[in-house]
């Protein structure tokens, strides 16, 4: 599975005066297996590249591939597309609108048209996938948590299947617990079933955590790609634009500025930590 965007560009309202290009010139190739974030300002263009890789909007210009297939072909079916790369909306409880867990996992398998076994299977392995456990799977969506209502709307979109799950700003709101809880969830994931995961936050430091590649969008253009070390190696020019990195990025880069031999490649706590402790270590010494 590969998808390729190629010189894309989106503009809203076209011919009316309120005109507004989102998108311009948009390249870049996602591998299956990755998992990609996606960050930048609000109105940088994030949420409509990730609505053009769904398929939800066709751009103006340019191309966009899945699995070498042009998806917006007039012969292509973009509900076969849709039931392979799955979109959970920011604030995706609010997706949430059967009167059970279960009943809403399941309206995705029923829409692509899987057979009634099967449904019952993949949303019942979906739910365990994600953690909720079987005494809130009758339970009515609303009462849970804001927590387990993401796992449960995030469960609808894995029991179809898909082998692209994107995903917008899926911690929002939440606490550091339920963060990292979903973030978790989203890394198992990617490393047990090989799920591409297209994922758009702001923060920089779940990016440097979690993803493998990092795709920078700025003013409707792709500022930077590359991995996470790559990315924030270019700290100072991502401030310039009114980006912050994380705190462990720029106190490794400082002190590499001030003369110190430290890796600055290192991304995780536990990562960072090390590399300055490895530090302390060499000069007592």
């Amino acid at each position: 599975m590969q998808i390729i965007i190629d010189h894309v560009d989106y503009i809203y309202d076209k011919k009316t005066a309120y005109e507004n290009k989102a998108l311009e010139d948009i390249s870049c190739v996602i591998n299956k297996g990755e998992f990609v974030g996606i960050i930048g300002h609000t109105g940088s263009g994030k949420s409509t590249l990730i609505q053009l890789i769904n398929g939800l909007l066709k751009p103006s210009s340019g191309t966009i591939f899945f699995n070498g297939e042009d998806i917006f072909e007039k012969s292509y079916s973009l509900k076969n597309l849709r039931a392979k790369v799955g979109l959970v909306f920011q604030y995706s409880e609010h997706q949430l609108f059967e009167a059970s867990v279960i009943e809403d996992v399941k309206f995705g398998p029923k829409n692509i048209g899987m057979d009634k076994l099967k449904i019952d299977l993949v949303s019942y392995e979906a739910l365990k996938m994600v953690g909720i456990s079987e005494d809130l799977i009758d339970s009515s969506p609303i009462e849970l948590s804001g927590g387990e209502k993401r796992r449960v709307a995030i469960a609808g979109v894995l029991a179809m299947e898909p082998e692209v799950l994107i995903l917008d700003e899926p911690t929002a709101g939440l606490d550091p617990k339920g963060r990292d809880d979903i973030l978790n969830l989203l890394k198992k994931i990617n490393r047990e079933k090989n799920t591409t995961i297209i994922l758009v936050s702001h923060s920089m430091e779940n990016m440097a955590e979690y993803a493998d590649k990092i795709i920078v969008m700025n003013e409707g253009r792709i500022h930077k790609i590359g991995t996470p070390s790559e990315v924030f190696s270019d700290y100072k020019e991502l401030c310039k634009i009114g980006l912050s990195v994380p705190e462990n990025v720029y106190i490794l880069h400082r002190l590499r500025e001030s003369g110190f031999n430290i890796r600055t490649d290192a991304m995780s706590d536990e990562e960072v930590a090390a590399e300055i402790l490895k530090l302390c270590r060499r000069d007592i010494k």
